[in-house]
């Protein structure tokens, strides 16, 4: 199963690019993983907000394919521990899912198509985190899950 993270925008932070490119070198042990890194908009502070998300919404849209499961990283997504998670993606790989896409939204949310398409909402916390952080986030929790599923202390 190929896992992908597609996202608005390029992480500037060099102390979250650090921490991205350290659990991406990790999971080239367990996983086939690609972040698919969007553009940010154009003359953005000229458009509305649902203008913007209706235009990173064609982007994202663009980059999915039919036969993909789609996730979207929503604060009011469904919340699921570490070990949840993990079975989540066991049960993806069971059900032979050939494509499995989390989606990171712009600063502003996402746009009714992207709702519309998404086969799931997962919340990673209660909190508001920055998109920017969240991709962190993931990553680690992504890498987690994997060492879970292989029972190696890394959770521990």
């Amino acid at each position: 199963m190929k896992i992908a993270l597609i996202q608005v925008g390029g992480t500037v932070d060099s102390y979250l690019k650090t921490g991205v490119d350290e659990y991406l070198k990790r999971l080239k042990h367990y996983t086939s993983f690609e972040i698919i890194e969007l553009k940010d908009q154009k003359n953005a502070s000229k458009l509305s907000r649902d203008q913007l998300k209706i235009k990173e919404a064609k982007d994202i849209l663009a980059k999915v394919n039919n036969g993909d499961f789609v996730v979207v990283l929503d604060e009011r997504g469904k919340q699921q521990t570490s070990e949840d998670f993990a079975q989540f993606i066991q049960d993806k790989m069971n059900q032979s899912c050939k494509r499995l896409v989390f989606i990171i939204g712009g600063a502003f949310g996402f746009a009714d198509e992207i709702y519309q398409r998404a086969n799931q909402k997962l919340g990673l916390s209660k909190m508001t985190f920055s998109h920017r952080m969240i991709r962190l986030l993931f990553v680690e929790q992504l890498y987690r899950a994997h060492t879970i599923l292989k029972n190696e202390p890394y959770h521990h």
